[in-house]
C-alpha cells in the first residue's frame, strides 16, 4: 500500500488477554539524585546503544508549576535509569549537562510528547530527533492510543493501573510509585517499532515523520490573554462588576499560588471564587458564611480574600461580559451572521469527514478544525479555489501531507 492509498488495519477480534506486566524485567532502578548519581546514570545510558524511551512525571493538581519531578530513561544495553531532577539542590541544568550531552545522541520515543516536552525543554533537554507512539497510534486510526491500550493491543501485555495522577513532589517517593514509573518505559522501545510496523503498511510513514519533526520543532504555545476567564463556572456570573471581582480574586490566588508553588485550587477553589463574586460580601463574617470561606485555611486568609472582592468592586473598568476573540465567532452563531460561511462551514466537515473515514486518520489530524473555520468565515470565491487554499494552509503551518490530502477536499468542499 502506497502513501497516496492510505487505509487502516481493522480493528483486532478480541483475542487473548493481555500477559500482566506488573514488574520491570530487571527490577527497579534506584533513583539517580544527586550529582554524581546522575552522572553515573549519563554513563550508563552512554554505554547502550539506539533510540531513548523517554517519559516525565509531574505533579499537575498539585504544584503551580510544571516542572518535572521525576524523568525515566530507557535505552538498549543500558536498561533504565530513574532522575530526580529536583532535590539536588543544585542548578538542575548543570546536574543534567551530563544526561544532556547523551541525549544528544538518537532518537527520543515518547508517548503523549506535547505533554512532556516543555517541562524536559526547561531542564535543558531538547530531542535531536522524536518519535511520538501515542501520536503515530492516532495517524493509524486507532480509537484507544493511551499507552496502556497501546501496548495491550501491538505487545499482548497488560500495564499495571498506574500513579500518572500522583502527587510527583512528594519525597521520598514510594516503592510501587517507582514501579510505575519504570513501567512506563520498559517496552516503550519495542512499542515504538510495532506501531512503526503498522503505519508502514498502511502507507504512513512519511506522514508521521513530518507529524513528529513538526512537534519537535513547534514553538510553545501561546496562551490566552486572559487566563482568569477559564475560572469553572464563571458563566453564572452575568454583571460586569462581578466580573471584576472574579477577576481580582483569581489574581490575588494566583500570585499566591505561584509564590508558594501550590496549584491555585488548592488555594481556593473555583466554585468559592464564583460563589464570593456572586454574594458580594461586604464583612469578614459575610465572607465566612459562604461554603469553603468558613474553613480554618479560608479564616486565615479572610482579609486577603475580602480586599481582593473589595478592589473588584471598586474597579472603574471592569471586563466586558465576554472577551474579544480574534477570528471567527463560535460556530453556533455562525448561521444568523453570516449563513453563508455556515454552509460552507457544513459542507467543509462533511468532505472532512469522508476523507477521515477514507484514510483512517481523525478529522483533527488531517487538518486544524480551527484553521477550518478561519478558512471558511474568511472565504471569497475569487479565482481558482485549490491554490489559495493550499498557500493558506501553508502559511498556517499544515504539513505537506496534509495539504496534499485536504487541499483537493477542501476546494472541492468551498468551490
Amino acid at each position: 500500500m502506497t502513501a497516496s492509498e492510505p487505509g487502516t488495519d481493522p480493528e483486532p477480534e478480541a483475542g487473548p488477554e493481555p500477559q500482566p506486566l506488573a514488574v520491570p524485567a530487571d527490577g527497579v532502578p534506584a533513583v539517580s539524585v544527586y550529582a554524581e548519581d546522575i552522572a553515573a546514570a549519563a554513563e550508563l545510558l552512554d554505554s547502550g546503544h539506539g533510540a531513548f524511551a523517554i517519559d516525565a512525571e509531574r505533579a499537575s493538581g498539585f504544584r503551580y508549576s510544571n516542572r518535572a519531578y521525576l524523568i525515566q530513561i530507557r535505552r538498549a544495553g543500558a536498561g533504565t535509569v530513574l532522575i530526580d531532577p529536583v532535590s539536588h539542590g543544585r542548578d538542575p541544568l548543570q546536574t543534567l549537562a551530563p544526561v544532556a550531552k547523551v541525549l544528544d545522541e538518537g532518537e527520543w520515543i515518547l508517548h503523549a510528547a506535547d505533554q512532556d516536552l516543555p517541562c524536559l525543554a526547561e531542564l535543558g533537554l531538547r530531542p535531536p530527533a522524536l518519535y511520538d507512539t501515542e501520536l503515530a497510534g492516532r495517524l493509524a486510526g486507532y480509537d484507544r492510543v493511551n499507552l496502556a491500550a497501546m501496548v495491550a493491543r501491538l505487545l499482548g501485555l497488560g500495564l499495571a493501573k498506574g500513579h500518572g495522577a500522583a502527587d510527583w513532589s512528594k519525597r521520598p517517593l514510594p516503592a510501587a510509585w517507582l514501579n510505575y514509573a519504570a513501567l512506563d518505559v520498559e517496552v516503550l522501545l519495542e512499542l515504538r517499532d510495532a506501531i512503526a510496523n503498522v503505519l508502514a503498511e498502511q502507507g504512513k510513514t512519511d506522514w508521521a515523520a513530518q507529524e513528529f519533526e513538526y512537534l519537535r520543532t513547534a514553538e510553545p504555545t501561546v496562551t490566552r490573554r486572559d487566563r482568569w476567564r477559564r475560572t469553572s463556572g464563571i458563566h453564572k456570573v452575568k454583571n460586569r462588576q462581578a466580573l471584576a471581582e472574579v477577576r481580582q480574586l483569581w489574581t490575588v490566588r494566583d500570585q499566591i499560588a505561584a509564590r508558594r508553588d501550590i496549584a491555585p485550587g488548592r488555594i481556593l477553589p473555583d466554585s468559592a471564587i464564583v460563589a464570593a463574586a456572586l454574594a458580594d460580601p461586604k464583612t469578614v463574617d459575610e465572607l465566612t458564611a459562604l461554603p469553603v470561606f468558613g474553613g480554618p485555611k479560608q479564616r486565615r486568609q479572610a482579609n486577603t480574600w475580602l480586599q481582593a472582592i473589595a478592589a473588584g468592586r471598586a474597579d472603574t473598568d471592569p471586563p466586558q461580559l465576554s472577551e474579544r476573540q480574534p477570528g471567527p465567532p463560535p460556530a453556533v452563531r455562525w448561521s444568523r451572521r453570516k449563513p453563508e460561511a455556515s454552509a460552507r462551514l457544513e459542507a467543509a466537515r462533511s468532505a472532512l469527514t469522508a476523507l477521515s473515514d477514507q484514510v483512517g486518520v481523525p478529522t483533527e489530524n488531517l487538518v486544524s478544525p480551527e484553521l477550518v473555520r478561519r478558512l471558511c468565515w474568511d472565504w471569497t470565491p475569487d479565482g481558482p479555489a485549490q491554490p489559495r487554499i493550499e498557500a493558506f494552509l501553508a502559511e498556517n503551518g499544515a504539513r505537506p501531507w496534509q495539504r496534499e490530502l485536504v487541499g483537493p477536499v477542501l476546494a472541492g468542499a468551498l468551490g
